[in-house]
């Protein structure tokens, strides 16, 4: 038997192991993409304290490795008496830790967003919520979409870390038949295959997207 006969043979590891890098992902970026979102909104109301937090909070997932907190959150928070299953204690890793991101990068663009478009709403009598909702956060997300895909790709490579703490996600299944059958070279073609090809799909979305930002005139560049 040759030795892609033998990774066909463990194609079910390989979905398996696919389905589950998608769900974590997938649930990643959007609760992940909330957070940046619901942060970016409490700092419309300047508010010293809290926007310290905030910022300490995004330095701190800048400054730590995203490995080192999944362990932490696994092997750590037991001491403490809270326990996780593996897949919970990634996926909450992975919330945490690119939520700043988002944040981050919706923040950016908030910081060169021009302020004659807020000071024409208020004239309207806009609330501040309806500000955010209607014109802040439509054209900051549209101009953020390049850096908003490039983190989604960072948040897809970072699902192989939590092969670590026994996720059966992608890179867990390629070095299940690595070990299995000794084919590393082969297994893990078929695992930077998967990833590539997520990789590509989430690079046409935002370009779809984009485009469609674009046609709807919702930036401020």
């Amino acid at each position: 038997m040759s030795q892609w006969s033998i990774v066909w043979s463990a194609r079910e590891s390989f979905f398996n192991g696919l389905l589950s890098t998608l769900e974590l992902f997938i649930i990643a970026a959007v609760l992940g993409l909330f957070i940046g979102i619901l942060l970016c909104y409490i700092m419309e109301y300047q508010n010293r304290v809290i926007d310290r937090i905030i910022i300490a909070f995004v330095s701190l997932m800048r400054a730590v490795p995203f490995l080192i907190l999944a362990y932490l959150l696994y092997y750590g928070l037991p001491q403490l008496g809270i326990s996780m299953e593996a897949w919970t204690a990634g996926l909450l890793a992975l919330v945490i830790y690119h939520g700043a991101y988002f944040f981050e990068i919706l923040r950016s663009q908030r910081r060169i967003f021009s302020a004659g478009y807020i000071e024409a709403a208020v004239s309207q009598g806009f609330s501040r919520y309806k500000i955010f909702q209607r014109i802040v956060l439509p054209n900051i997300f549209s101009s953020a979409l390049p850096l908003m895909g490039n983190q989604l790709i960072i948040c897809l490579k970072d699902t192989a870390f939590l092969c670590i703490i026994t996720v059966q996600e992608i890179t867990a299944a390629a070095n299940s038949v690595q070990s299995t059958y000794f084919i590393p070279f082969n297994a893990f073609i078929v695992a930077i295959a998967l990833y590539w090809g997520i990789s590509i799909l989430l690079e046409l979305l935002i370009k779809r997207l984009s485009q469609y930002g674009n046609k709807r005139g919702m930036t401020h560049a």
